[in-house]
């Protein structure tokens, strides 16, 4: 089970990120510390145990190298990294975590935490107001396709070649290996799945399907 962190202040979260970017780094996040930034109301606090959670802090609340790189400007790749560490559990069963629906996070977050309902609403709101002031790099998305059609696609990828153990081709020079991945959407019909392997059959082994 995970104590996911939420805040009841979910509205508040992209301000006080705009004051970590903007005041001096404390020598720790406290109660009296929010207040000195403007943060004065009680519920204020649970604001401390969302920034403990992403990694921004240690569990003592002092500021760490998270902190000081999010004041730099990649500040948002920052945050989205810091995201993905901190929501580890969630971005194992959904490595796009932060482009699913509310329904679905929600299932998430009920089986993995022993958390009511309520609280389990504002950990799906404070898990998205933290994504919408976050940004993750395509590089960190799945991979990109070589090839689409509708809700079909085909990733090809070089392995390797000219390695040992990869045997030339007529000896003239490496040979090559290739391994094609085929993902295919849930709501492609069998005739968009004909065409994939008809277009397959066509450019990799130059067959026309007569």
């Amino acid at each position: 089970m995970v104590d996911y962190a939420y805040t009841t202040v979910t509205g508040k979260i992209k301000a006080l990120l705009e004051k970590i970017r903007s005041a001096g780094v404390p020598q720790k996040v406290t109660t009296a510390w929010l207040k000195t930034i403007g943060f004065t109301s009680s519920n204020d606090t649970t604001l401390i145990g969302v920034l403990k959670f992403i990694g921004f802090t240690d569990q003592s609340g002092v500021p760490n190298s998270t902190w000081i790189s999010y004041r730099g400007a990649k500040h948002k790749t920052v945050l989205g990294d810091a995201i993905r560490k901190g929501y580890a559990e969630l971005y194992a069963v959904y490595p796009d975590a932060h482009l699913r629906p509310n329904n679905e996070l929600t299932h998430v977050f009920s089986i993995s935490s022993t958390a009511g309902a309520q609280v389990v609403a504002k950990t799906v709101a404070t898990f998205k107001a933290l994504v919408e002031e976050a940004e993750f790099p395509a590089s960190s998305e799945p991979e990109q396709t070589m090839m689409e059609s509708g809700p079909l696609h085909t990733a090809a990828a070089t392995h390797a070649y000219g390695m040992p153990g990869i045997p030339y081709a007529n000896g003239t020079g490496p040979g090559l290996h290739i391994d094609i991945q085929i993902h295919i959407s849930p709501e492609s019909t069998p005739d968009q799945i004909d065409k994939i392997f008809e277009s397959m059959a066509k450019h990799l082994y130059g067959r026309n399907g007569d």
